[in-house]
């Protein structure tokens, strides 16, 4: 599985942007696609998750009711859709791909595949 990721950008606080990540290769093979992000100097964080078959969604604390994550299994592609966004939202956003259910969403290090990062910077 391939996963390409586009969408980032600078923008104000308060401003919107959606993430796009584009699956190609064997994606019968996906369980559930995430979101993560890093800012410098920090932790690779979880962001949003959506199962792939049924559109579930889990999301980080910090992002809930400003973030919002759907698929388009037509397209393989999952879209995160981010609002009110703030400087603290400022990273380097990945998205990524795997194959089981089994372990927590949230754990990067079960994930099977993964796309190149999308800066996002958010300006107060």
């Amino acid at each position: 599985v391939q996963l390409q990721a586009s969408g980032g950008g600078l923008v104000q606080a308060g401003g919107s942007l959606r993430l796009s990540c584009a699956a190609s290769g064997r994606t019968d093979d996906i369980y559930r696609m995430a979101w993560f992000r890093q800012a410098p100097g920090k932790e690779r964080e979880f962001v949003a998750a959506v199962r792939w078959s049924v559109g579930s969604t889990n999301y980080a604390d910090s992002v809930k009711g400003r973030f919002t994550s759907s698929r388009d299994n037509a397209k393989n592609t999952v879209y995160l859709q981010m609002n009110s966004l703030k400087p603290e939202d400022t990273a380097a956003y990945y998205c990524a791909a795997r194959k089981t259910s089994a372990y927590s969403v949230r754990d990067s290090g079960r994930y099977d595949y993964w796309g190149q990062g999308t800066q996002v910077t958010v300006s107060s």
